[in-house]
């Protein structure tokens, strides 16, 4: 009788124990609705300025020196010299000079002769003309000769290079004197071939020089180069600097301005912006039909707190601009105001 009274016990028992072993259902998470503002991408006239580095050039290099191998006399000028339009530099030997005078002035005599017998027939034309020739040749040699006994300069400048001394003998290669003219001056920069039908002469530009901190110089275009760069997909232009005040030399470091004008383009908040962790690009979130959509993004000129995007949105996405750290493509978003 006691066997019969525990088999109710076990059956509780069992019934009880075996209830910890059934498992209840579980639930699936309910995915967070984050809640974010947006800003719509939007077309704005975008201004096209654009910088250039450059280096500063002379406007003119003249190198000075005679045509032939001949001892110098006397160098007038120094280096850092202000030099004007045909003043004398440098005066060569002018042992030749004086010899080629003798010759030209006993030809000038002959030829007077010659001439006076002519106009009375006394000679032919062909005599006459063969003198007249022999005249003009011997001219023409002494004209030479004084040109490379006495150098002048040929431009209003600076003398920035002297290779010899008073006394040396001159032999063909290096210059006696380098003068440059630093008024104006110019610099040559490479612009974007996708510029080239807004360049033209005469536009201004400003330029910047590291020597002289936030000091703005003016020059404008004075050449723009007729063809472009295959392999770099640019083309020169030439800016010119007046340099009144001879501040700007060769050799300054500068930086160009140059308004191309404004253009339309796509707008988006700059806080919208990501950059993505061990590269240069940039993504934003786009709202999408309750949604965060990932755009990978290529900027252009920043706009006070707004980024030009050439590339990723177009007009009229909402870019959103809160709540990014907690997005992920695809993540469900609740627009709010």
């Amino acid at each position: 009788m006691k066997k019969y009274a525990l088999i109710p016990i076990a059956a509780a028992f069992i019934l009880l124990t075996g209830c910890n072993f059934i498992k209840p259902k579980q639930q699936a998470p309910v995915q967070e609705v984050i809640q974010v503002k947006a800003e719509p991408a939007a077309i704005q006239e975008i201004p096209s300025i654009n910088e250039f580095t450059a280096t500063v050039q002379a406007n003119i290099v003249n190198n000075i020196a005679p045509a032939m191998n001949v001892r110098i006399e006397k160098i007038f000028v120094e280096v850092g010299d202000y030099v004007k339009a045909g003043q004398a530099l440098v005066q060569m030997d002018n042992s030749n000079l004086k010899q080629a005078k003798s010759q030209l002035d006993n030809m000038e005599l002959s030829f007077s002769r010659i001439d006076e017998l002519y106009k009375v027939g006394g000679v032919s034309r062909a005599e006459w003309d063969a003198q007249k020739m022999n005249l003009d040749v011997m001219r023409t040699s002494y004209k030479n000769l004084v040109d490379n006994t006495q150098l002048l300069s040929p431009i209003n400048g600076i003398v920035s290079t002297r290779n010899y001394d008073s006394g040396d003998l001159y032999t063909m290669g290096r210059p006696v004197l380098i003068v440059e003219q630093i008024a104006p001056v110019k610099l040559m920069v490479n612009v974007s071939e996708q510029f080239f039908t807004k360049v033209r002469k005469g536009m201004p530009v400003d330029i910047a020089l590291d020597v002289y901190p936030g000091e703005k110089f003016s020059g404008k275009v004075s050449l723009v180069y007729p063809t472009i760069t295959a392999a770099t997909h640019t083309f020169p232009v030439e800016i010119s600097i007046p340099n009144l005040q001879n501040k700007v030399r060769p050799g300054m470091f500068a930086r160009v301005t140059i308004d191309f004008g404004a253009q339309t383009g796509i707008v988006i908040p700059d806080r919208s912006i990501i950059k993505q962790q061990g590269s240069g690009e940039r993504y934003v979130f786009v709202y999408k039909e309750g949604k965060a959509e990932y755009r990978t993004v290529v900027l252009g000129r920043r706009l006070d707190t707004k980024y030009e995007c050439t590339s990723g949105v177009e007009e009229g996405d909402l870019v959103i601009t809160t709540g990014l750290n907690r997005l992920t493509s695809g993540a469900e978003v609740e627009l709010v105001k």
